[in-house]
């Protein structure tokens, strides 16, 4: 979420937490606790300067096509079988 967030704009942690929090209808609330530990291990994988590296482009491609196939996997779970 901070990566496709930083793809779109570049922001500074609070914005970050905030847009995540409002692009979710207030669902998800990112603790401060939670989010700077997450940039800072971004920032020193060199995944963002502030924005999204191409190096985290990359990796924000693996991470959504991994959930993308999670997500399919839960839907054929919760999906209803046919009798």
């Amino acid at each position: 979420m901070i990566l496709r967030t930083l793809q779109r704009q570049p922001q500074h942690g609070y914005a970050l937490a905030q847009h995540i929090k409002r692009m979710s209808n207030d669902l998800l609330q990112i603790e401060e606790g939670t989010l700077y530990p997450a940039l800072q291990r971004s920032l020193q994988a060199g995944l963002v300067i502030y924005r999204v590296t191409a190096a985290g482009k990359k990796h924000l491609k693996t991470q959504v096509s991994s959930f993308e196939w999670m997500l399919e996997g839960i839907q054929r779970v919760l999906t209803p079988e046919e009798s």
